[in-house]
């Protein structure tokens, strides 16, 4: 199977993914949050520093499970343009984003 290059859009909707998680995570490891969500630390780690940018669905939904976020404040985070808006790491944009 030959994986087509992915676009530039993908790779920042990874990188948005992957810092939500984190800030999400807080101080919990890494090692504890993947292994309750049934994914290899390696796979989380990944996906945080936005090296899988288009991870598995299931992967994504067992993740946001464990750190307790909604798939839709996710897919908000993820889909949300970049250009105008808020840097991706601010607290306050962050938390009005997940209080909702």
């Amino acid at each position: 199977m030959v994986r087509l290059p992915l676009t530039p859009d993908e790779v920042e909707r990874g990188q948005r993914l992957g810092a939500l998680l984190r800030r999400a995570r807080g101080n919990r490891s890494i090692l504890q949050t993947a292994l309750d969500a049934g994914v290899s630390p390696e796979t989380l780690r990944k996906i945080e520093t936005g090296r899988v940018a288009t991870p598995a669905f299931p992967t994504i939904a067992a993740v946001a499970d464990v750190l307790g976020l909604s798939l839709d404040a996710v897919w908000a985070e993820v889909t949300r343009p970049e250009r105008g808006s808020e840097p991706v790491g601010s607290a306050d944009t962050a938390a009005a984003r997940l209080a909702s």
